[in-house]
């Protein structure tokens, strides 16, 4: 006899609710939670048995109806046949590998997968079915833990190559860089059953867990955006992997699923696995998240997340399908919740039996997953003997191997594209030209103020768009937001991409960009950057989430597969960069150090002093120059347009790839002082320190940056003090040496040497620049003239910073 259907009214529960009583942890840490509207009526079974399992879902919170339709049809359908030989063989391959990892190197650190060694038959599945939607690349991110199994058992690295980090071999070549061996990227293939091969890329990543989210989204982009291809999203696949605790507890996990369906952000789906253990450190569930799924987080998108039981693989398996044919069937996010155990503690040195002494009990007599899986599918015991007397056999071979290399073999390789540029310590040979004659600064600037005919533009921005043609001919000094236009311009004309995000970047912050038009009819934009010439690179420009970490990540993510282009991200004051520091301190300033990676990112960060509160003053100079080493960024602060147009020239032009710090200007916008003639985009390039152009004789000389220097310059003219010279340190790092040692050598008799700042005295350029000034002034005494020590940067009373400018000019000329 069969069972009656369910009805439709009792299917929907089951379809809503069935996940809440699935059985999806063998250590009855996830008890099964009733529910109201689920019966163990006989007629239920069938909808029980689909929905509460060992795998579960949780997609009816999704508003397209036919996507849920997808869904039922396959949790309800028959779940296909399944690989169980790969799945042992792939089993057995992780557990021994992590046992030999224990046995040969006792003590070392390696965040081992046992417990969970289901992802790696689950990402397989993922693979094989990405391939079969015509994927040919895919790029992993992921923490450390599990990290060296995947290299292997994925990304395909010689067993040799991984044990050579745990050999240690040539240390001195890493001596004061590099990082640990789960911190690091590979590139690899993986070859499918069908004989298809995958390109795999696992970038890098700090031990601060989720912060490589965005940075991987930025990478696919890009690797994306190059293929120039409507199916570049369906050839390219992200797959992002979680530490339970890091998913629910780390705020970049939600502001970078909030960049999923954004325009100029989207990678048409992010596969993300959840590998959990349910415990993060020492600390349990409970302490960890305020849901009853650390995969809550992910409710915020419309999104499927599937739950699965780590210990029955052929479940992971299907769940790893239905996520990739999700993903390729609507360019959509998918989630897979893996529950399974950690065997040891957070590392191989804990003792977690200190923290966790009963569950540790019971995990100590757990065999390994292949051991069980093997008899429950009934395997030959002798079979299954051999096979891993064989993998042990091949990694020992490997070991042994490892120990006689006598140089530390690259996980990675670079793609092509990087071929063209070079990073390191500074050398004059990078130099280009970065000049624009002034009859083709006339020529690009019709054409950058050129709307189509039937566009109906708004007065302000026509008012905008005549000036800037004046500008263009000459007839108008040049101010930021056209030498800017002029930049970028010029570089998308001769072939360079351009791509800039960030709050309000499109109009820009201070209203002075209009890169972007509305049509004040039909609400349609226009970017006539986009219409230069027929066979002009790319120009894009996006407003973005209202995010520091994840936009900065993800643009930080795109420069590193698009060194070519200048790519942007700009902050909306300078001020709320704090919000990304470890994107900062992580990838920005150390990704070369650690890694050997490169990027030519340019962040803008609107910088000054001028009333408006401790929140909206400083972009904090001082923590970038504390990151300042090894040539490892560039620091600058231009203090007119001009020298802001050869700058981000000069950022694009030069093979010499690294990242950029901009500290931009907000009332020199469009401030006389600061707006340039047509001649000066002729010169040859950006001046690393802009020489005293009025005075030949001076007493004193005052050193300063930004909007200071026409402060000073003000202030000299309105004293007549023709003794003073002001000279402007343009670029702070790394620091102009031999320029700057010119500039003071041409006032040798003046007997004040004086370095001006705005920001008090802990904060600024002024550690920095001092101790470096004092060695080229012939022993002339170097004096400061700065803010009082303060632990907040600037006044939130407007008079009352009046006060303190007004003191702080007049000390300069005392």
């Amino acid at each position: 006899m069969h069972a009656d259907p369910p009805s439709a009214t009792a299917l929907n529960a089951y379809r809503r609710w069935g996940y809440l009583e699935a059985d999806l942890d063998w250590l009855g840490r996830l008890q099964p939670l009733d529910h109201a509207e689920l019966t163990d009526a006989p007629e239920d079974e069938v909808a029980r048995r689909a929905y509460c399992g060992t795998l579960a879902v949780e997609f009816m919170h999704i508003p397209d109806p036919a996507r849920r339709q997808w869904i039922q049809e396959r949790m309800e359908g028959s779940p296909g046949e399944v690989d169980q030989k790969g799945i042992v063989d792939r089993l057995m391959r992780a557990a021994i590998f992590e046992q030999l990892l224990q046995k040969r190197y006792l003590g070392n650190k390696r965040f081992s997968i046992e417990g969970l060694e289901t992802l790696i038959p689950l990402l397989a599945e993922m693979l094989e079915s990405a391939a079969l939607n015509d994927c040919d690349r895919a790029v992993l991110a992921m923490s450390h833990r599990g990290r060296l199994n995947v290299m292997a058992h994925i990304v395909g690295k010689d067993y040799t190559d991984l044990f050579a980090g745990f050999e240690d071999v040539d240390p001195r070549s890493i001596m004061g860089a590099g990082d640990v061996k789960y911190h690091l990227g590979a590139t690899g293939r993986f070859e499918t059953r069908d004989g298809r091969s995958i390109g795999i890329h696992l970038t890098s990543n700090p031990s601060h867990l989720e912060a490589v989210n965005p940075v991987m989204m930025g990478r696919t982009r890009a690797k994306q955006d190059r293929l120039k291809s409507d199916d570049a999203q369906h050839r390219i696949v992200p797959i992002l992997m979680h530490g339970d605790a890091a998913f629910a507890g780390q705020g970049i996990t939600a502001e970078t699923l909030n960049l999923a369906s954004i325009e100029g952000f989207s990678v048409g789906g992010t596969m993300h696995v959840i590998v959990n253990n349910l415990i993060g450190f020492t600390a349990e569930p409970p302490a960890l998240h305020s849901s009853r799924f650390a995969s809550d987080a992910a409710k915020r998108l419309p999104i499927p997340i599937f739950h699965v039981n780590a210990e029955d693989p052929e479940a992971a398996v299907h769940a790893a399908r239905m996520a990739a044919d999700y993903r390729y069937a609507f360019s959509s996010d998918v989630v897979v919740d893996l529950i399974g155990y950690r065997r040891h503690g957070h590392s191989e040195i804990d003792d977690p039996t200190l923290t966790q002494p009963v569950l540790y009990a019971v995990i100590k007599e757990r065999p390994p997953l292949w051991e069980s899986y093997s008899e429950r599918i009934d395997v030959d015991t002798k079979k299954i003997r051999a096979m891993a007397e064989e993998i042990r056999q091949e990694l020992g071979a490997a070991k042994d191997r490892a120990a006689e290399l006598t140089t530390i073999p690259l996980l990675r390789e670079l793609p092509h594209y990087w071929g063209a540029f070079a990073g390191g310590k500074y050398d004059p040979d990078f130099e280009v030209p970065t000049e624009l004659a002034p009859a083709e600064v006339a020529a690009l600037g019709e054409r950058l103020v050129r709307l189509p005919d039937d566009f109906n533009v708004h007065p302000k921005a026509r008012r905008l768009l005549d000036q800037r043609l004046e500008m263009a001919r000459g007839d108008r000094p040049i101010d930021f937001g056209m030498a800017e236009a002029l930049a970028y311009g010029s570089l998308v004309e001769a072939g360079v991409p351009v791509r800039i995000s960030g709050q309000d970047s499109r109009r820009g912050t201070f209203s002075h960009r209009h890169f972007v038009l509305l049509d004040t009819e039909s609400g349609e934009d226009y970017c006539s950057l986009r219409h230069l010439a027929p066979d002009q690179a790319s120009f894009e420009i996006y407003d973005s989430a209202l995010s520091e970490a994840a936009v900065l990540g993800f643009e930080y993510g795109y420069s590193r597969d698009y060194p070519e282009a200048l790519v942007a991200w700009e902050a909306q004051f300078g001020d709320f960069a704090n919000g990304a520091q470890v994107i900062f301190d992580q990838f920005v300033t150390a990704g070369e150090d650690k890694w050997g990676l490169l990027s030519g990112l340019v962040v803008l960060l609107p910088h000054g002093f001028e009333g408006q509160g401790p929140e909206h003053s400083s972009a904090r100079i001082e923590r970038f120059l504390q990151l300042a080493a090894e040539d490892a960024i560039q620091i600058a602060q231009p203090s007119t347009a001009a020298q802001y147009f050869h700058l981000l020239r000069r950022q694009a032009l030069r093979r010499w790839r690294k990242p950029l710090i901009v500290f931009t200007p907000k009332s020199l916008l469009r401030h006389a002082a600061a707006t340039s003639a047509v001649a000066a985009l002729g010169r040859e390039g950006f001046l690393e320190v802009m020489p005293e152009r009025q005075v030949e004789h001076a007493e004193r000389v005052l050193l300063c940056t930004g909007k200071l220097v026409h402060e000073l310059r003000a202030e000299r003219a309105r004293r007549g003090a023709e003794g003073t010279a002001i000279v402007a340190l343009e670029q702070l790092y790394p620091f102009p040496r031999r320029q700057l040692e010119a500039e003071l050598d041409r006032f040798a008799d003046a007997r004040d040497i004086i370095w001006v700042q705005e920001e008090p005295a802990n904060m600024g350029a002024l550690f920095f620049v001092v101790p470096r000034l004092e060695p080229l002034t012939r022993s002339r005494h170097v004096r400061t003239i700065k803010r009082s020590a303060s632990a907040s940067p600037a006044t939130g009373s407007h008079k009352a910073h009046q006060m303190e400018q007004r003191a702080l000019i007049e000390l300069a000329f005392s």
